[in-house]
């Protein structure tokens, strides 16, 4: 009869141990893993991992030499157009010896001050209306939307010369206000940009903006061009000998500078100092992620299984 107890009692302490083992593992799988989020709305879930296998390395360079082989043909231009007369921009415009012509262009001058675009002190200008057109005395209307600045004198002299015995005319553009590009992003000062009788180029655009800012990432410069898009990596392309000066900004066009804080690499687990990491203009190995974590540590953790 004792040893039937002392069986009983033995078997009844080795249920409880095995009841609370199966409590223990419970509570950690609830408590301590990853929650598949099926009952709270998606929270804890495991985040997304994929194992470093030959076959991801090769896709990788495969999708980095597709960006590397993208066609900028249409953003280099060999020699720069002159600027020419849109929509919006402010003329000015000077008949020598017949400074009563000026008086038709007080309006259009005020107008351009309203605006902000008018220097101060600057002579009255002539405003190209939403037709292209301006309204010059003697003249009349007359069309200068995307003529240059030497089309459009030699047009005017042509009409005034019906009037006034050879004509001595002097036009400029006085207010660019027709064409504009829009930067935005890491840079200091980002905004719209007018195009003036100066060729806007990449290189120009930011330097307009202030430059670019410490933590701006100049492996993912984004020029958006109506449909078409366009990822530049201003490091890549110096080394390739290819000048981003030369890429010739056009109206419309929208200019990102994304930042180093959008592409981090996370290092967790058995490393010395488990952190996030930025990339290094769009450029870190495992190597250097690892060597900035500290590296792998000696007591714990397995070079085998990265």
């Amino acid at each position: 009869m004792a040893s039937f107890c002392s069986a009983a009692i033995a078997g009844w302490r080795c249920s409880a141990s095995a009841l609370a083992l199966v409590l223990l593992l419970a509570a950690c799988t609830s408590g301590l893993g990853f929650d598949t989020g099926a009952g709270s709305g998606g929270a804890g879930v495991a985040p997304p991992t994929e194992l470093i296998t030959a076959q991801l390395v090769d896709a990788e360079r495969q999708a980095f030499l597709l960006a590397a082989r993208q066609d900028l043909g249409p953003l280099f231009v060999g020699t720069p157009p002159p600027y020419t007369i849109g929509r919006g921009d402010v003329l000015s415009i000077v008949v020598w010896d017949h400074p009563e012509l000026a008086a038709g262009g007080m309006t259009a001058a005020a107008a351009a001050a309203d605006s902000g675009t008018a220097q101060p002190g600057a002579a009255p200008g002539f405003v190209v209306d939403h037709q292209g057109r301006i309204q010059f005395p003697l003249v009349g209307l007359l069309a200068t939307e995307g003529l240059t600045e030497e089309q459009a004198r030699a047009l005017l002299t042509r009409k005034l010369a019906r009037y006034i015995a050879h004509p001595n005319v002097t036009l400029r553009v006085q207010s660019y206000r027709s064409k504009r590009v829009y930067v935005d992003g890491e840079v200091r000062t980002p905004g719209l940009q007018a195009i003036d009788d100066i060729p806007m180029t990449l290189v120009e655009a930011l330097n307009r903006a202030g430059g670019m800012q410490p933590n701006a990432d100049q492996s993912r410069i984004v020029l958006e061009r109506g449909e078409a898009r366009y990822t530049l990596n201003m490091r890549e392309l110096v080394q390739k000998g290819v000048n981003p000066g030369a890429i010739l900004l056009a109206h419309g066009d929208v200019v990102r500078v994304h930042s180093r804080e959008e592409s981090k690499v996370f290092v967790s687990g058995e490393v010395i100092s488990p952190k996030a990491l930025t990339m290094h203009n769009g450029r870190l190995t495992l190597n250097e992620a690892l060597g900035e974590s500290g590296g792998i540590s000696p007591l714990s953790g397995d070079a085998r299984q990265v």
